[in-house]
This record gives C-alpha cells, structure tokens and sequence, in this order.
C-alpha cells in the first residue's frame, strides 16, 4: 500500500473513536436517549460514508477491517491515556472476543 493510502486509512481510522468521544456524551447528555439514536446516525453515518463511502480507508488483499476496531481500540486508548479505568475496559474487551468468537461459531454453524 501506498503512503499516502496509509496516511488516509489512519485518518479515517482515528475520526471515528475522536467523535465518539467528543459528541456522542453531549448528545445524550443534552437530548437523552433520544441524542443516543441521533449520534448513533449522525457520527456513525457520517463516519461510514467518510470511510466507505467516500473511500478514506483502503483496503487490499485479505485485510479486513471493521470500523468497531477503530471504535474500540481508539476509545480504549483514549480511556488509558485519560486516566480512567482501564480493568473495566480490558473486561469488556475480553467479553467482546467471546461474543465475537461465538457469533462466528453460530454463523458457521448456519452454512454447514
């Protein structure tokens, strides 16, 4: 892959996590649960056609990258550097590969 490609593809990569932390709590802070369905379509549309739409996060080969990745690692990272706690998201984190693994058992399971 290109650099300039590489460059792009962080960028992308780093918008997601950066706006989820920056508008979605105010969102639900200012709206309630309805501000939870407006950030989920206003950051997660916008992002995904930023990314996929738009085309600033390639992808080659088998390489196969979700945007939840970028969520979760980047809010993580976020979550360590900010000083919160980081046991309570390393549980998740853990929790989130489990369901990840069973799903993809369960729809295996399906196509057999």
């Amino acid at each position: 892959m290109a650099f300039p490609k590489i460059i792009a593809t962080m960028a992308g990569g780093f918008i997601f996590p950066f706006l989820l932390r920056l508008v979605w709590g105010k969102l639900c802070d200012n709206f309630g649960p309805i501000g939870g369905w407006l950030a989920a379509g206003f950051i997660v549309g916008t992002t995904w056609t930023l990314n996929h739409g738009v085309g600033l996060i390639f992808q080659s080969g088998d390489a196969w990258i979700d945007m939840a990745w970028a969520a979760g690692t980047g809010l993580f990272v976020a979550s360590a550097l900010s000083g919160d706690d980081v046991g309570k998201g390393i549980g998740m984190i853990i929790n989130a590969i489990i369901g990840g693994v069973l799903g993809g058992f369960i729809l295996y399971c399906l196509y057999v």
